[in-house]
């Protein structure tokens, strides 16, 4: 409840705020920029050093991905049947693809199965959606951010100089690795940052009343995430016989709200931030909904 409660509370004070014109308009910009340069890293070198890699914990994370590479493949044939602009294709394949796996997983499943899915939980984030972020959510940036077509060349080099992808490779370094303790705390308290930041940088910028032209790829986009991708984690799981814990986690984390961090990289990156944004919001608030309705389905 306590997580629940912070989301709530996070995502309201940044509507008050957004309401009262306390902060300058380009506040919600800088907020993401520190969770892009500050924050995410942090959580990334904190994490994934902890990762013990077992084959008999990899359902998940192969579900992730199985789960994220069908909803981009997806995406994309819809932007072309409906002649979408590159900056909302670009939103999209960032926030109806990452799921939020941890700040919304970890409480939600929690409260419905238990302590014993964690686990599970864990592999689906740092090896699916938080690898994803670092590798894909840093190509999908530097391509489609791009007014003009980028080289080869150019777009390895936007991702691997992305402060997530080079954290990334940084952490995986010190695999198994335990950093002293004092380097732990820091990167802690930097760490602890993103949830706050990006609830309420979502919500100084959140909209409930949008443009006739972005409700058609709110909708399709929240469809995609909440809906679909969850499908697409059960037959995943009937085809290859997966039919356990670690599947019925997967099955959960697949139809997650979408992954606020998606929605901040979006919005930096001048990716239809509006409708990245409403779609992480109304992804949220939706989301207590379709995650009890899987609960019912699937347990």
């Amino acid at each position: 409840m306590e997580n629940f409660a912070l989301i709530a509370l996070a995502i309201t004070i940044g509507y008050v705020l957004q309401k009262l014109n306390i902060f300058p308009t380009e506040t919600p910009n800088i907020l993401n920029k520190f969770i892009i340069y500050i924050s995410l890293p942090a959580i990334i070198l904190l994490q994934v050093p902890k990762l013990n890699f077992s084959l008999d914990i990899l359902i998940p994370a192969v579900i992730a991905w199985i789960v994220m590479l069908l909803s981009a493949l997806l995406v994309l044939g819809i932007s072309k049947a409906l002649n979408w602009s590159k900056e909302i294709t670009g939103s999209l394949l960032l926030v109806a693809i990452l799921t939020n796996s941890s700040i919304m997983g970890i409480p939600i499943i929690n409260a419905y199965i238990g302590e014993e899915a964690l686990p599970f939980v864990l592999i689906y984030d740092q090896l699916g959606t938080f690898l994803a972020l670092a590798v894909y959510g840093a190509f999908i940036t530097a391509y489609y951010s791009s007014n003009s077509n980028l080289s080869f060349k150019l777009i390895i080099v936007k991702i691997i100089t992305f402060p997530s992808f080079l954290a990334l490779l940084v952490a995986l370094l010190f695999l198994g690795q335990t950093f002293p303790p004092i380097i732990s705390n820091i990167l802690a308290t930097f760490a602890n940052t993103l949830i706050p930041v990006a609830l309420v940088a979502v919500g100084l910028q959140l909209q409930f009343r949008l443009p006739r032209d972005d409700i058609k790829p709110l909708s399709i986009a929240l469809i995609i995430k909440l809906i679909i991708a969850p499908i697409i984690a059960y037959l995943t799981i009937v085809l290859f016989g997966w039919n356990n814990l670690a599947g019925q986690v997967s099955i959960f984390e697949a139809g997650m709200a979408p992954m606020i961090t998606a929605g901040a990289m979006a919005s930096m990156a001048g990716l239809a931030p509006r409708l990245s944004v409403a779609i992480v919001g109304y992804g949220i608030l939706i989301s207590f909904i379709t995650t009890g309705i899987i609960f019912k389905l699937i347990m």
